[in-house]
């Protein structure tokens, strides 16, 4: 099914493109909103659902209650902060094995995981220890 080409859709591309800081719906409604005044946040939610779905960026869930978007789809392993709620990419070596690990005294078959890390950013902790 070929997916009608939309200003708006590549504008919420560009928004992404390159950030690290994984922002929410609300985030890039408010960035794209610069370029398209009069675009809502229902297309902003539709936009990034249909890229999520087609591959284009991936939706993350880290349990804060809103979803995140991160233009990057290869296997990587995010951190959130537990006081700022930041979600940051860990440049940690991939953990696929922990599939393997699992099935070791599990008598079903493992498809794939999430892995979240927990804690305190450096800048919370930073401002911690001030």
């Amino acid at each position: 099914m070929a997916i009608k080409y939309s200003r708006q859709r590549e504008a919420i591309k560009e928004f992404l493109s390159g950030r690290k800081d994984h922002p929410t719906a609300d985030t890039v409604y408010i960035g794209v909103r610069r370029e398209f005044p009069n675009i809502s946040l229902g297309t902003v939610y539709r936009n990034l659902t249909l890229l999520a779905q087609m591959g284009e960026i991936a939706r993350i869930n880290v349990g804060d209650g809103v979803e995140h978007f991160d233009p990057d789809t290869s296997l990587h392993y995010h951190f959130v902060c537990r006081d700022c709620g930041c979600v940051q990419d860990l440049g940690i070596e991939n953990i696929v094995n922990i599939n393997e690990m699992a099935t070791e005294d599990f008598d079903g078959d493992i498809n794939g995981s999430v892995t979240y890390f927990y804690g305190v950013c450096g800048k919370c902790k930073r401002r911690r220890d001030s």
